[in-house]
């Protein structure tokens, strides 16, 4: 590949990185609103009209009106109503085929014009396979409410966000290798346990959002809304209520709560021990600028996550809580980039 191939196939997954990240904050939104459950048809091909006349509104309401969640959470809506919920989802599930498009398209063209290498073909045929996984198991997801329960299972959920950032972190680490090159990236050594410290940030951070996935799942931020202490326990005496054990971990809200509350408090002291050590290393001025808004970043991750507990999960603040879930892993990201080896001009002083 040229430079300038490089440079554009790096602007072009930009591109599409900006669009899983509005996927991810439509999709939270629609979380939130109880809207997922809305559309109880997968049509990947002809789905993409909405109703046109209100007989096919009609009949889409049916439907749903045939669905546990209308049963047991909306059997009171109208059509109106339902128009309501509609939307978000449809245009949730329009965004993602709109991406799907904006990847796929111009992939096949740059390899009908022989400008990418076979490295990255390989790689960027596989972030499409997996851009493909998580359609499915979007589904999948909202498949698990329409059967006897009105809610999704946590297990897909989190499968979904899991799939969502994979996918992004990919797209994003190749647009950087592709359009800033080796030529952004810092030079000479850094103190040894530099680089490996952001990797663990990174996957601090990643386990941090997993979990917060199963809390999103079980509802947990709906159950004991005082912070630091849970109903007056460090510990909560329900943690080991289940049997077998390991289903704690995934299904008791206790366990759920508490386990994200020390995933992010262990990623929030670290990134702010990151930071205070990494500046006193004297990186160059992009990691250095990369570490200033780590520390901002997870800040107020933190200060979203405590307020979304306190206040009782009101949609706004949770909804950002989510959205700013995936800034903290960009920066990260970034960082643990720039601090790959490469022949640079931004040294290591």
């Amino acid at each position: 590949m040229t430079r300038q191939d490089q440079r554009h196939v790096g602007l072009w997954l930009y591109i599409c990185c900006a669009l899983v990240y509005a996927m991810l904050a439509l999709g939270g939104i629609t979380r939130l609103t109880g809207s997922g459950l809305s559309m109880v048809e997968w049509q990947p091909l002809i789905g993409v009209l909405p109703p046109m006349d209100q007989t096919a509104w009609q009949e889409l309401f049916a439907k749903y009106q045939a669905t546990p969640e209308f049963h047991h959470v909306n059997n009171d809506m109208d059509l109106e109503g339902f128009k309501g919920i509609f939307w978000l989802e449809y245009f949730h599930r329009l965004l993602g085929r709109m991406t799907g498009v904006v990847f796929f398209v111009p992939f096949a063209w740059f390899l009908w014009r022989g400008k990418l290498d076979r490295a990255v073909k390989i790689r960027l045929g596989l972030i499409f396979l997996l851009g493909s996984m998580q359609g499915v198991m979007g589904w999948l997801m909202v498949k698990s409410g329409l059967i006897s329960d009105p809610h999704v299972s946590p297990y897909r959920l989190t499968a979904h966000l899991g799939l969502a950032f994979l996918v992004y972190g990919w797209m994003l680490w190749t647009a950087l290798e592709l359009h800033v090159g080796a030529d952004g990236r810092a030079s000479g050594h850094p103190p040894g346990w530099f680089r490996p410290t952001s990797l663990a940030i990174v996957t601090l951070i990643s386990i941090t959002v997993l979990s917060g996935g199963f809390v999103a799942g079980a509802k947990a931020g709906y159950g004991y809304n005082t912070f630091p202490l849970m109903h007056g326990q460090w510990f909560p005496d329900a943690y080991w209520e289940l049997q077998p054990a390991w289903h704690n971990f995934f299904e008791n809200v206790a366990a759920i709560q508490w386990d994200h509350r020390l995933l992010a408090t262990i990623t929030f002291f670290s990134v702010v021990a990151y930071w205070l050590l990494g500046g006193r290393a004297a990186p160059p001025s992009r990691v250095r600028l990369g570490l200033h808004l780590l520390l901002l970043a997870v800040i107020l991750q933190v200060a979203l996550g405590i307020a979304t507990l306190l206040l009782h999960v009101p949609i706004h603040l949770a909804w950002a809580h989510q959205v700013w879930s995936m800034a903290l892993f960009t920066v990260a990201l970034f960082i643990h980039f720039h601090l790959q080896t490469g022949s640079s001009r931004v040294a290591w002083n």
